[in-house]
């Protein structure tokens, strides 16, 4: 799943690897206090290593990392050099003492989905800061094309949580692979968002964790109260932002851009080197407020990015665009929805934007009453699909259009037909949309290629598969465009993914299952979400699907975390590279490959 940290609280307020938790396996469901008194997480030394080789060590409160000593390189930001925290006042001291008690005595983490000891195991824990890494080339070798960086965000908290927890509530932390003339180097670091900043430099997590922190009306009004207070102490300052970056990237307007929906961008960079530097938060020359979408549509044939924003009050919805400089243009609200929903992404055609009203809300009584969260499915509630002129300067001509039962997280791609009269939509459907944000091992995504005739009304549904796939992606170049192939993360259940397939989507028309192509990553081990590479991007006359499909794996026998590089062509997916990684990757959400020649290019 996606981090999806929610706009809806905004505007209000580490495997099988030797980790040690001084906790009693979480078996019951009785209030018991939840107390972490030590942790320790050791990565596996990597093999035929000399033990006399020197290391160093990257510092972070109680974990560390060796590798073989760089070379001298003059200081730059992006060495990281730890900063001497300040000792903790008395307010800070006795605010942390009532968080403590709020998280042991009045909100234990006693359901499945935000307890820590089931949300962070296995290789969802979290890993430290990894500096710029050589790594080693096990099988094949890195195509050519593969010139630039493979950056995939996903959560990692930088504190281990004191109470609930769930998995859309960690810290941003991207992990680049930077491929050169067939060399590989990773690198992992948080994107040093505000909430980041503060935390580390406090020693102590500061702001709540948003998905976990109010469930229930009780929860919601303790920890409501304790960030009232820590406001008034001076420790966080929510106009600077309380996102977490751990979401996407995007790469516009020569600036590459680390995304979380419930905050602006932050945009970052790569150096030389292959180490990753946050530039900072990016307000677009204060054209944008609030939040926007971690998925914004890119269109490659005009260099515009059309994007969106969402919230618990009207406009619940406004749609907004960047020209191919980057610039922002005026916002589009949509008051023609009533209600607030769960729009965590959207699709672009060459002539409309479409979006997606899901059954996912705003729920209060749940909140109050069930001691629930308050974003929940209304199962009462008809899902819609709006459409709305792309290059629109207000909503006079968005049209609405019901899709009973439509529930979409991720959107794949959709295009325009019979000149622009019909729309055709690709996308995942979520069934058992109440566990998406609570049980994900519940959930199953139906692949479905949606049609709207605009002059008729009429909507037409063809499923693609019956394999439980999301995370599709497909070639760039064909975002908005007519597309035939998609890339899919096969769940096993959600959110571990043990592989990838291709998909024909032309073959739906037909009524039969689409898949043309799998690859399963074999027992215990599970990757993340697939990306494609073109070969030769810049010939218009390349198939679609001539590049590859690239992507991290972890095999949870071994411990070991590798980067995957397969044919997209071929039926089975074939592995043409295999890149051992110097330390494990933790599973994540989305990523993007940025070509060496837009790395260049970057601001």
């Amino acid at each position: 799943m996606d981090s999806y940290s929610s706009s809806f609280f905004s505007s209000v307020l580490r495997p099988k690897l030797l980790t040690s938790l001084a906790v009693i396996p979480h078996k019951s469901t009785k209030p018991t206090s939840f107390s972490v008194s030590s942790v320790r997480i050791e990565e596996k030394p990597a093999v035929n290593q000399d033990p006399k080789t020197p290391t160093t060590t990257t510092s972070t409160p109680t974990r560390t990392v060796s590798q073989p000593q760089p070379k001298p390189q003059p200081r730059t930001q992006s060495s990281y050099l730890p900063k001497k925290r300040a000792e903790p006042t008395i307010p800070t001291i006795i605010l942390n003492a009532c968080d403590d008690i709020i998280n042991n005595f009045i909100d234990p983490p006693l359901k499945y989905s935000v307890d820590p000891r089931h949300v962070l195991s296995d290789n969802f824990a979290p890993v430290d800061e990894l500096p710029p890494t050589e790594c080693e080339v096990v099988q094949g070798s890195l195509p050519s094309c593969l010139d630039g960086a493979y950056i995939r965000n996903g959560p990692n908290p930088q504190y281990l949580p004191r109470g609930p927890y769930h998995l859309f509530d960690g810290d941003g932390m991207l992990h680049s692979i930077k491929i050169s003339r067939g060399r590989a180097t990773l690198c992992s670091r948080y994107v040093r968002t505000y909430k980041y900043t503060i935390e580390n430099e406090a020693g102590s997590p500061i702001l709540p964790n948003v998905f976990s922190g109010f469930n229930g009306l009780t929860a919601s009004a303790a920890r409501g109260a304790l960030s009232a207070a820590r406001l008034l102490a001076g420790q966080f300052n929510p106009v600077n932002g309380i996102g977490l970056a751990n979401t996407n990237l995007a790469f516009f307007g020569n600036r590459l851009y680390a995304l979380g929906e419930s905050d602006l961008p932050y945009a970052i960079r790569l150096t030389p080197n292959g180490d990753i530097e946050t530039i900072g938060r990016h307000d677009f020359d204060g054209k944008l407020a609030m939040s926007m979408t971690a998925h914004p549509k890119l269109d490659s044939d005009t260099g515009e990015a059309f994007a969106f924003r969402y919230g618990p009050v009207p406009p619940f919805l406004t749609y907004f665009r960047f020209d191919a400089n980057g610039k922002k243009q005026p916002n589009v609200p949509i008051f023609s929805m009533t209600r607030p929903s769960f729009l965590h992404d959207f699709a672009i055609t060459k002539k409309y934007a479409v979006f997606v009203d899901i059954q996912i809300g705003m729920n209060p009584m749940e909140m109050i009453f069930g001691g629930g969260s308050p974003v929940g499915a209304d199962p009462a509630k008809v899902c819609r699909i709006g459409i709305i002129p792309r290059y629109a300067t207000d909503e006079s001509q968005m049209r609405w259009f019901e899709v009973p039962g439509f529930n979409i997280i991720h959107a794949i791609n959709a295009w325009d037909e019979d000149d622009g009269n019909a729309v055709v939509m690709v996308a995942p459907n979520i069934l058992s949309v109440e566990h998406t944000l609570d049980r994900t091992d519940l959930v199953h995504a139906l692949v479905e290629k949606v049609r709207i005739d605009l002059r008729t009304g009429i909507v037409t549904r063809r499923p693609m598969s019956a394999r439980n796939l999301d995370f599709g992606v497909i070639n760039p170049a064909y975002m908005a465009k007519k597309s035939r192939y998609v890339y899919a993360a096969v769940g096993d259940p959600m959110p571990k993914i043990s592989g990838v397939v291709k998909l024909d989507v032309s073959k739906g028309d037909e009524r039969r299952d689409c898949i043309v192509a799998t690859r399963i990553f074999g027992p215990g081990c599970y990757g993340g979400e697939p990306f494609f590479v073109a070969r030769d991007p810049e010939n218009p006359e390349t198939e679609e699907d001539d590049g590859y499909v690239v992507s991290y794996v972890h095999d949870e026998n071994t411990g070991e975390s590798k980067f995957l590089v397969m044919d997209a062509k071929s039926p089975r997916l074939d592995i043409v590279a295999a890149v051992k990684l110097p330390r494990r990757v933790p599973y994540g959400f989305h990523g993007l490959f940025v070509r060496q020649a837009d790395l260049d290019k970057l601001l």
